[in-house]
């Protein structure tokens, strides 16, 4: 009987495309699910909750991507993001009118946030809003600048890695 070669799979799909999931350690599982409660739904976000080594775990997904809160088992003082660790966590939406939008939406809720507004020192075109969760994890909602859609439509062309 022949021997069949092993199937050889394009290195495109082997890459990830999409951070599948993460995981933030927070100190009141209580209050941070009451905040993000009405975060996660602004940003088209559903969620569940599982066990996981006897905690209670609460998810918060998308068809892309899943951002999980656990309890921490120790307790810093604050969250640092100059230490080592997370620094922050970023949302992509598709422009700067859906960054006004969620804006607007987090106003209404009573979110704080920084007002939306272009920060050139990143990119020409990087237009976000800042804010910080009730252990002090920054997340950042900022727009898909044109240096990243041209990265995402030249990629399999040889676009640049950078």
């Amino acid at each position: 009987m022949p021997v069949r070669p092993a199937k050889i799979i394009p290195p495109r799909y082997t890459r990830p495309r999409q951070l599948q999931g993460n995981a933030a350690a927070i100190s009141d599982p209580r209050r941070s699910e009451e905040y993000y409660d009405r975060v996660m739904p602004i940003l088209g976000f559903r969620k569940n909750t599982f066990m996981n080594e006897g905690d209670r775990h609460v998810q918060y997904y998308n068809r892309h991507l899943g951002y999980v809160l656990r309890p921490a088992r120790r307790l810093p003082a604050k969250h640092d993001p100059l230490a080592p660790g997370l620094h922050h966590f970023c949302f992509r939406v598709e422009d700067n009118a859906a960054v006004d939008a969620i804006f607007k939406r987090f106003a209404a809720e009573g979110i704080e946030c920084s007002s939306p507004q272009l920060y050139p020192e990143y990119a020409p075109d990087y237009y976000a809003i800042y804010f910080s969760d009730p252990d002090g994890i920054r997340l950042e909602i900022t727009n898909y600048r044109q240096e990243r859609r041209k990265r995402f439509e030249d990629w399999d062309r040889g676009g640049e890695l950078i």
